[in-house]
């Protein structure tokens, strides 16, 4: 697929952003969020053509679905991105050289973002308004179950952009055909880097293909540990948050670790679980403390393959274990490096579990519901890095730049 028309003119609108004041991209952005609100009933029928096409019990279907309430919180984020201020342009450090020569390293856009996600058309959204903030042109490939929202989605942005006089390619959808994928990843010399967001497969096959630098957002495979001086009260109610508020995305608890002195408070931990009907994998010991205590016909007997696996479903595994060092060890073999929690009182405790624990975000008695971007502050999100160069946890503004060196000087030359 011949796509690189498209790729030159985001190159080319990526240049024309340098230029523009920032009080032109907040303009834009509180003209996007308006109009998403205003054309919102345009958006809820392209994404329910999507829907119509996928099964209510697909674990995708929850990501895909947009909703009154959705696309409000959607302009809200909009709006939140809009009022923060844009790292390009910021000083990181200042030196002076012997030689009175000056070195500044100051934060730069990357140039043309290219974004691979899969069907969660918020994160059209999300990215546009994240790199619009940040300077950059971005390219979009979205998956085809979220075609038609999508193409609604992009065509009110740029529709948007142009209104205000700007050039539309600072956001472009991509043909949703896999040829369009294969097209962005060998991109080079167009796209400055590329961020997949969905599955571990969508991620493996980007990793494993692309020729243009790729930030990983990884897949939450995330654990909660009870600790022998864990609150019941404050474990039910994280643990049930965690599971159950939204069971399609990354940072929903898919496995809760219990420390074996405290088996007799399992029953309370999940009881709250099966009002939504969540099935419990559950070892040897967790299962006989839940047996009689927990709907027969969502308990089952783990097996090796209910831990290290991201659910995305209404289910959730247990593991029982002796002490910190295995509850860190089965952390250690099963976890994506995404979020990890602890339920403790016990402030030694907490603050090892932080210190060892090897996850882009680490909780302490709170929900790991909360890793997103907007619940730190920083307005929405690409995604949430679990790699460990330039990007880890939630990316945000800071995250879509790179630096560059400014030298300055009175004639100056090198003996």
């Amino acid at each position: 697929m011949e796509l690189n028309g498209i790729f030159e003119r985001a190159r080319r609108a990526a240049g024309e952003l340098a230029l523009l004041d920032e009080a032109v991209i907040n303009r834009v952005l509180e003209r996007v969020a308006a109009e998403t609100v205003a054309r919102s009933g345009e958006i809820m029928e392209a994404n329910a053509r999507d829907l119509a096409r996928m099964s209510p019990d697909n674990p995708l279907y929850d990501r895909l679905l947009l909703t009154p309430g959705r696309i409000e919180g959607i302009a809200a984020d909009i709006r939140n991105v809009a009022g923060l201020s844009s790292p390009v342009g910021e000083e990181l450090s200042r030196t002076v050289r012997p030689n009175g020569m000056s070195i500044s390293k100051i934060r730069v856009p990357f140039g043309v973002v290219g974004v691979i996600y899969e069907a969660r058309p918020n994160v059209s959204f999300d990215v546009f308004s994240l790199c619009f903030k940040s300077f950059n042109a971005c390219l979009l490939k979205g998956g085809s179950d979220a075609r038609e929202s999508n193409e609604a989605i992009v065509g009110l942005i740029r529709k948007a952009v142009a209104a205000e006089g700007l050039n539309p390619d600072v956001v472009t959808l991509l043909p949703a055909e896999r040829e369009a994928t294969e097209a962005l990843l060998g991109a080079v010399g167009w796209v400055d880097v590329v961020i997949p967001r969905g599955s571990s497969s969508l991620i493996n096959y980007v990793r494993d293909h692309s020729r243009v630098p790729v930030i990983e957002t990884g897949a939450g495979i995330c654990h909660t540990y009870f600790d022998t001086a864990g609150d019941p009260d404050k474990g039910a109610a994280i643990i049930f948050n965690a599971k159950t508020r939204r069971v399609s995305v990354c940072n929903a608890l898919d496995t809760l670790i219990i420390h074996s002195s405290r088996l007799a408070d399992l029953p309370k931990l999940c009881m709250p679980l099966a009002a939504r009907n969540v099935t419990v994998y559950a070892d040897t010991r967790a299962y006989a403390a839940l047996e009689e205590h927990y709907p027969a016909a969502l308990l089952q007997r783990a097996t090796e393959e209910s831990f290290g696996t991201e659910f995305l479903d209404y289910k959730m595994s247990v593991r029982t274990v002796d002490n910190l060092n295995e509850a860190l060890a089965h952390i250690e073999r099963h976890s994506s490096r995404h979020s990890e929690a602890i339920v403790t009182e016990n402030h030694t405790i907490a603050e090892e579990f932080a210190a060892r624990v090897d996850a882009a975000c680490v909780y302490t008695n709170v929900s790991t519901a909360f890793t997103d971007g907007a619940q730190f502050g920083f307005g929405a999100e690409i995604g949430i890095s679990t790699q460990k160069l330039h990007a880890r946890g939630p990316m945000a503004l800071s995250e879509l730049t790179t630096c560059k060196y400014i030298i300055r000087g009175d004639g100056q030359v090198r003996s």
